[in-house]
């Protein structure tokens, strides 16, 4: 699917899993590019914190050569992490920045807003944004694809029919999130087949309209079209809403991040 695929990471936990998953989306001669920011330029700090950045190289070469990938990490020292994310897919012509939620444990804030919305509002290319237990590992039942249209966008189908191929064919259901106003309770369910031979299904989940047109209501809208169909991987892509533009702002992800207890990627592109 990508060419080449930037990865910035934070922490030495993150190297393998964030790898693993970014082999399933990459070509056969595809290369993933980790970069690790030191988010400061000012000395001793950029040394001692140069000399710990080992725990991230060191892992990055081992799975790569585990999983028979080309990995190329890199470590840069900048105040503006974002601004220095931005530039290095830019320079390196990345096709998709892979990352994960990053926290101000300070704080108590699972997404690091200036970064995560820089990256999100201006990266040249596709951005996926994942939680920690899409990182886990785990088998997945299903792949969930929400979507206020009457079919998601061809790169989020996209998306979940590699990830579906990897995973051995599991089905992906679209599920239509519509308002109940509309006059219907139910729809069939349509299944098909696609080209590439995942299975399909075609969902229609019908909400109160009470609950559309309130952007803090998407993360719950999202997580509870998702219940229905008893969870399973959940991709959400960067479509509108039908209220107010784009659904993927920082805020709609940060708060459905907290609040999913299933493995989400978030898709802007």
């Amino acid at each position: 699917m990508y060419k080449r695929i930037l990865m910035p990471v934070q922490v030495p936990s993150e190297v393998e899993p964030l790898i693993r998953f970014a082999a399933n989306l990459l070509e056969a001669d595809g290369e993933i590019r980790l970069l690790h920011v030191i988010p400061t330029t000012t000395m001793p700090e950029v040394a001692r914190e140069w000399r710990r950045s080992v725990n991230i190289v060191v892992p990055a070469h081992e799975t790569g050569a585990s999983l028979d990938l080309r990995v190329e990490p890199e470590v840069k020292a900048a105040t503006d992490v974002s601004g220095e994310i931005l530039e290095s897919a830019e320079t390196a012509d990345v096709e998709a920045i892979i990352m994960t939620l990053r926290g101000d444990r300070r704080s108590h804030n699972p997404f690091v807003g200036h970064t995560a919305s820089g990256i999100l509002h201006h990266a040249p290319c596709d951005v996926l944004i994942l939680n920690r237990l899409a990182l886990a590992g785990d088998r997945i039942p299903r792949i969930l694809l929400p979507t206020f249209r009457p079919a998601p966008t061809p790169k989020s189908m996209r998306l979940a029919e590699e990830i579906s191929i990897r995973a051995g064919g599991i089905p992906v259901i679209t599920l239509e999130l519509a308002p109940r106003a509309t006059g219907r309770e139910s729809a069939p369910v349509e299944e098909e087949t696609s080209a590439r031979g995942v299975p399909l299904q075609h969902k229609v989940a019908f909400f109160p309209e009470s609950l559309f047109g309130r952007r803090r209501r998407l993360p719950e809208l999202l997580l509870q079209a998702a219940q229905r169909e008893r969870f399973g991987l959940l991709v959400v892509g960067g479509e509108e809403d039908g209220t107010e533009g784009p659904i993927l702002t920082r805020r709609v992800v940060e708060d459905l991040f907290r609040a999913a207890p299933c493995p989400v990627v978030a898709l802007r592109g």
